[in-house]
């Protein structure tokens, strides 16, 4: 006959246990596709490429090209995934004085199925792709600082999401 075993832990215990397994979870490593004993960092999984630095005419709009790659193996969420419980890549801006960011432009995804869904599709990116952010600048230099938020995965898992820094230097001239 089966036994049916009780595990009654304590509050304080299970807040301690909670705390732990938080801190080993937070961001942990993905293992790479094809069982590679190489593991992925969260923060690398996305990389900003380019621009550093870039001038626009002063007071009128202009459109900023913001390069992204995503890490081999890797795919991240689109803008507008199929399913609606996934966590779509997102560009947040902090306000700057003298800089106006009036709306991103995201790409669309590539449709991507899992091996073992290849019914269900994601609307995914991988390797490089570029957001377009439309601007207006006063005259000098402004810093544009965003946060790309993802969630990268591969054909197995997903890592926790991560929020990519992404820093410019605009000049209106």
């Amino acid at each position: 006959m089966p036994r049916l075993t009780i595990v009654v832990v304590t509050a304080g215990l299970a807040a301690s246990l909670g705390a732990a397994m938080w801190a080993q979870m937070k961001d942990p490593p993905l293992p790479l596709p094809g069982g590679a004993s190489q593991r992925v960092d969260p923060a690398a999984a996305v990389e900003f490429l380019s621009p550093g630095q870039v001038t626009v005419p002063a007071h009128r709009p202009a459109q900023i090209d913001l390069h992204f790659r995503v890490a081999d193996g890797l795919h991240i969420n689109s803008h507008a995934p199929l399913d609606k419980s996934l966590i779509p890549a997102r560009l947040a801006v902090v306000e700057a004085h003298g800089l106006n960011v009036t709306a991103v432009d995201f790409p669309p995804g590539t449709e991507y199925a899992l091996q073992f869904s290849p019914r269900e599709k994601l609307s995914v990116y991988t390797g490089e792709f570029v957001l377009h952010a439309h601007v207006t600048a006063e005259p000098g230099d402004h810093a544009l600082e965003a946060g790309l938020r993802y969630q990268a995965c591969n054909a197995n898992s997903c890592m926790p999401p991560h929020t990519l820094p992404v820093e410019i230097t605009v000049t209106g001239k």
